[in-house]
């Protein structure tokens, strides 16, 4: 009997972690580097406590689910989001155990160890996996049912990503005669009696309905996967999901990574953390001089309030350090080159960015996040999503104080149609393809482009 999954991948991986953690938290006892005092009790109860945390939390969260085409990027998330469930079921442990910290920095720099040595044993294991299947091993036939421009497609794929495992047999059609055709559909029942295979895959437009629920009972009676290939390549949208509504079976295009509760908990948790430590480190010092500055510049308010396009097309207050005299423009005209509303200070605040700074306030409220699609006024959201195609798809997201667009340079001033149109297009691969290491990359970006400077900060 041919198994339809490589069973004992998910039992290594999570075999590892547990290595990974006990030997972490082991060495660290052994060589005297505690993290915590625990009184009378065992220090080992402490550590049955963390391997019991570890299986609740893999249990719910799934974080074995081991596909043979990986997605490198989304298995880092899961890594870095059940280690950071992890921590705070053992921060809370520690609490209720009234166990004594050694130092208050001792569990999360334990934990940034942690993770840097699951990340490192998980890339290693899909690595060395991967050279093991490109020379032929754990490998699994397929067969291509239907013939045309999108099966002709998966044969490439099989055949130019050895690495994945997949050995491509050929294709079953009953329109076309072609060296690669092995027979019609009708016979590849015959077909699979003398050759071994593990999986069938459908393509729709070239294959009737009638014909796709025989081969969908042929592959369950022969314990073979059976999988279906519905050709969306015209769309744009990245994210598809499937839902059920009863037995109905219903395609998302629209499904985006922060659709996805863990992903949006994760995030968010970010902006906090990130707003508050800004908030300690700069705003206890760094508000009270740029404000005085503003006020001994010139009349009128320290902050200047702009209802903006947030998330789900919802207006909100976006704030800013006010960098103009006060004017009745602001709403309709945008900052140009040598514009005589800037005041002397607030010219310095916009190249350096500085009065962006009161946003991370929005951030604090959940206006906003630290990354994401730049907030538009009312005026320019108005405009552009008349002229620009899915201009609003941008809004699905919160807005944020940085993005991708302006970590590539695109600031300041929109001069033309097609300066906004790369902005949006920027937009919206961000939302498509966002992980947590995409933002923390926007950022370093950004810092390097604000310390580079820029033509367009005015």
């Amino acid at each position: 009997m041919r198994y339809r999954f490589s069973r004992y991948l998910r039992f290594l991986i999570f075999l590892g972690d547990i290595l990974v953690l006990n030997g972490l938290f082991i060495t660290l006892y052994f060589t005297g580097h505690f993290i915590i005092y625990t009184g009378d009790r065992s220090w080992f109860l402490f550590l049955g406590m963390l391997n019991v945390s570890w299986l609740v939390i893999i249990f719910y969260t799934n974080p074995y689910k081991v596909t043979r085409v990986f997605n490198f990027v989304k298995i880092i998330g899961e890594i870095i989001y059940t280690v950071f469930q992890h921590f705070l079921v053992t921060c809370t442990a520690i609490y209720l155990l009234d166990f004594e910290l050694v130092h208050k920095w001792g569990p999360p720099l334990v934990y940034l160890a942690f993770l840097f040595f699951v990340l490192l044993w998980r890339m290693m294991f899909y690595y060395f996996l991967q050279i093991y299947r490109s020379r032929g091993y754990n490998s699994r036939s397929v067969v291509v049912i239907g013939y045309g421009a999108i099966s002709r497609q998966m044969e490439y794929f099989f055949k130019m990503h050895p690495e994945h495992g997949y050995r491509f047999m050929g294709f079953f059609d009953d329109s076309y005669k072609n060296p690669r055709i092995l027979g019609t559909i009708s016979e590849l029942e015959t077909y699979l009696l003398s050759n071994p295979t593990d999986e069938i895959y459908c393509c729709l437009p070239y294959v009737k309905f009638n014909s796709i629920k025989k081969i969908i009972d042929l592959g369950e009676e022969r314990f073979m996967k059976v999988k279906l290939i519905a050709d969306y390549r015209a769309f744009s949208f990245k994210g598809l999901e499937l839902e059920r509504y009863d037995h109905i079976p219903v395609l998302n295009v629209t499904s985006m990574p922060l659709d996805d509760r863990r992903n949006q908990v994760l995030k968010r948790a970010f902006d906090l953390i990130f707003s508050v430590v800004l908030s300690i480190i700069l705003f206890s010092w760094l508000f009270p001089l740029i404000a005085a500055a503003i006020k001994l510049d010139s009349k009128g308010p320290v902050f200047f309030r702009q209802r903006r396009t947030g998330q789900n097309n919802n207006e909100f207050w976006c704030l800013k350090f006010r960098t103009m005299h006060v004017n009745d423009q602001s709403d309709h005209q945008q900052a140009s080159r040598n514009d005589s509303r800037i005041t002397w200070v607030g010219s310095f605040l916009r190249k350096t960015s500085l009065d962006e700074l009161p946003q991370f306030l929005n951030v604090l409220d959940g206006e906003m996040s630290v990354v994401g699609p730049r907030p538009h006024m009312l005026k320019h959201t108005e405009e552009y999503s008349k002229v620009i195609g899915k201009f609003m798809a941008r809004h699905f997201v919160k807005p944020g104080v940085t993005g991708l667009a302006q970590s590539k340079g695109y600031r300041g001033e929109t001069r033309s149609i097609i300066d906004m149109k790369n902005r949006v297009k920027l937009d919206r691969f961000y939302i498509e393809n966002w992980s947590f290491l995409l933002d923390i990359k926007i950022i370093v970006l950004t810092i390097f482009e604000l310390l580079r400077g820029s033509e367009k900060a005015y």
